[in-house]
């Protein structure tokens, strides 16, 4: 333990905060030196390392990071005993690292320790991101005392196995980029130099185009306790109880969740959207007290930046001077509400913003799409004024209101394993150096992870196994705010497959876009043997046609008139979700795959459509007949 003292903040350090099990978690206590009286706390636990630079405490008049000393001194010096601490087994705290799964007791644990300090006032309000998000609402579904506000930001599972560790049935490969990174950085490796080696050695791109992985051949071989979590979680494949418990699902905790306010905050191009508006949901609905959401247009924790992907939307889409100066404003006038005396009013503005990309002046500048975006208020979300519109997918390629006429159709292709369609932006996130989120041009370029080492370049959609449809150039302006379903027929000549659903907002070509651009807006996943349920496995049929139900993400984007509204299917999103080797075995083993045929369904008996959220427009002089 070490005290030191600023002019105004004493600080003590590495406190050994014991748990129900006898780890001791390193922690930090930032109080104000003047205090004399008990305070209210602000937590945040992390694995990140409590006295690092943390990537997305920036702002737009501050470029350069903060560190978490500089964000806890920051909130001490407005009233506030400021607690760092690192979780189970990373950096300072002893203990073994199993990702997610020791967050709700030890969280609960950290809260009754807190209560029990003299310089308490028994208000403890927690904050985070990401994972720092996460670890708030796992010790929140146990209902410890004390607990009397929570800020998350981009994180927060209400399902892990629905989104952020699993998605549609598949493994999202973020936790293997994610895992070999903190390998590196963990404890255990930093004792280790053979292990430090044997790590640094690791060609995590040639390890990505050697699929598959299994135990002890991995980019993770050396890192034992990493690789075991993971593979643990990519082989749960089916929705069991090993999914069911806080840390990786709040869904069943909700009730037991204290009735506290809580603000979310999270991002179109996030793993974590559902994650933010199911929460929202689901704690609006059973508190009283006040929930807010915000939706920004960002990559994760990004909120600072107009930039996501190859797109820029404008200089509305930041949080700074938008929703309020900057994110440590944000957030302190949270805590002051609710932690400080007679500071709990509630809010009086509507309890969602969002923003609605699209509307801005196309073209690039700087290289990048000028999109744009504003902002937009409700109070619930989806916004109550959203109506569903149903688009038919036509044998021919189209999109329409008008379903097929034809008693039988459908379109073809080929999904060979070996060759899967490349991830180009989405909702991803810890992906260096194969994968990265946001907005960007459906194409692969020179940047552009493939599989494959001597893969084209250009459109995916000029490839055989990605099937497209789309709208005839749009009459008037469309805005699609919500969670669009693709309700789709689907067969397949294998015991197993994935079908895989993007919307994507094409702009026409131009003089500034010679080519067009095909930006993506939402994507979603299906793995068809789960098609009777999520807590089983049913092998398809060769040739049986079967219904499914694709859930992409939500999101919120005009679509200008004389674009065109695009749905993109096909078998793979790759590095994003891994590989299914269309054999119908278990899940994250090694496998011998097969090529499969598989088909989308477009007839009177088997209509496939997209439902969209659609939004009333405003008419301009534009769309005047």
């Amino acid at each position: 333990m070490i005290r030191s003292a600023l002019a105004d903040v004493t600080v003590t350090r590495d406190l050994k905060v014991s748990m129900r099990d006898g780890a001791r978690l390193a922690t930090d206590v930032y109080l104000p030196a003047a205090a004399g009286k008990p305070l209210p706390v602000i937590l945040e636990r992390t694995p990140y390392d409590k006295s690092g630079v943390s990537r997305s405490e920036r702002s737009r008049a501050r470029s350069t990071a903060m560190t978490r000393p500089e964000v806890a001194t920051w909130f001490a010096r407005h009233g506030y005993a400021v607690v760092m601490q690192d979780v189970r087994g990373r950096y300072g705290s002893e203990g073994e690292f199993t990702k997610y799964i020791s967050e709700a007791e030890d969280g609960y644990d950290t809260l009754e320790w807190l209560r029990a300090q003299p310089w308490c006032d028994g208000r403890i309000g927690t904050m985070g991101v990401s994972y720092g998000a996460h670890v708030q609402l796992a010790l929140a579904c146990l209902a410890p005392p004390g607990l009397t506000c929570m800020f998350m930001d981009s994180g927060g599972f209400w399902s892990a196995f629905h989104g952020g560790i699993r998605r549609g049935g598949a493994f999202e490969l973020k936790q293997a980029t994610w895992a070999y990174r903190h390998a590196l950085l963990s404890p255990r490796t930093a004792r280790d130099d053979a292990r430090r080696a044997a790590l640094e050695k690791v060609d995590l791109v040639a390890w990505f185009r050697h699929m598959p992985w299994w135990p002890g051949h991995s980019p993770l071989a050396a890192a034992p306790e990493y690789e075991t979590y993971l593979f643990e979680q990519w082989r749960e494949g089916r929705y069991t109880d090993y999914w069911k418990r806080p840390g990786l699902c709040a869904d069943g905790f909700y009730a037991a969740i204290p009735d506290v306010p809580v603000a979310i905050v999270g991002s179109w191009y996030d793993p974590y959207v559902t994650t933010c508006t199911r929460n929202f949901a689901e704690l609006s609905a059973r508190k009283r007290s006040t929930v807010t959401l915000l939706m920004g247009p960002w990559t994760h924790g990004d909120r600072s930046s107009t930039i996501a992907g190859e797109v820029d939307f404008g200089p509305l889409a930041t949080l700074d001077g938008n929703i309020a100066p900057d994110y440590l404003a944000l957030r302190l006038a949270w805590f002051d509400r609710w932690l400080k005396p007679g500071g709990g009013s509630r809010p009086t503005e509507a309890p969602v913003a969002y923003f609605q990309m699209g509307g801005g002046p196309g073209g690039l500048a700087q290289g990048r799409l000028q999109h744009g975006g504003r902002w937009r208020r409700c109070s619930t979300w989806p916004p109550p004024e959203a109506a569903v519109r149903t688009l038919y997918l036509h044998g021919d390629g189209g999109l329409a209101d008008a379903a097929p006429v034809t008693s039988s159709g459908f379109v073809e292709y080929r999904f060979d394993p070996g060759d899967p369609v490349p991830t180009v932006g989405g909702a991803l996130t810890s992906g260096d150096p194969v994968m990265a989120g946001g907005a960007f041009d459906q194409r692969v370029g020179p940047g552009t992870f493939t599989y494959r080492d001597d893969h084209r370049m250009g459109p995916l959609a000029e490839r055989a196994d990605v099937v497209c449809f789309q709208t005839d150039p749009l009459e008037r302006d469309l805005v699609v705010t919500g969670e669009p379903v693709a309700d789709l027929w689907v067969s397949t000549d294998c015991p197993d497959t994935d079908f895989t659903v993007k919307l994507v907002d094409v702009y026409p070509p131009g003089e500034e876009l010679p080519q067009g651009f095909a930006m993506n807006v939402t994507d979603g996943i299906f793995r068809l043997r789960y098609r009777e349920g999520w807590d089983r496995e049913v092998p398809a049929e060769p040739g049986h046609v079967y219904r499914i139900r694709i859930r992409p993400f939500a999101t919120s984007n005009l679509f200008r008139k004389g674009h065109r509204l695009r749905v993109d299917i096909s078998s793979s999103n790759y590095p994003h979700f891994d590989i299914n080797p269309n054999t119908g075995g278990p899940q994250g083993c090694a496998e011998e795959p097969r090529v499969a045929t598989n088909r989308v369904h477009c007839s009177t008996v088997h209509a496939s459509r997209i439902l969209l959220p659609v939004m009333p427009t405003e008419t301009d002089d534009r769309d005047a007949d």
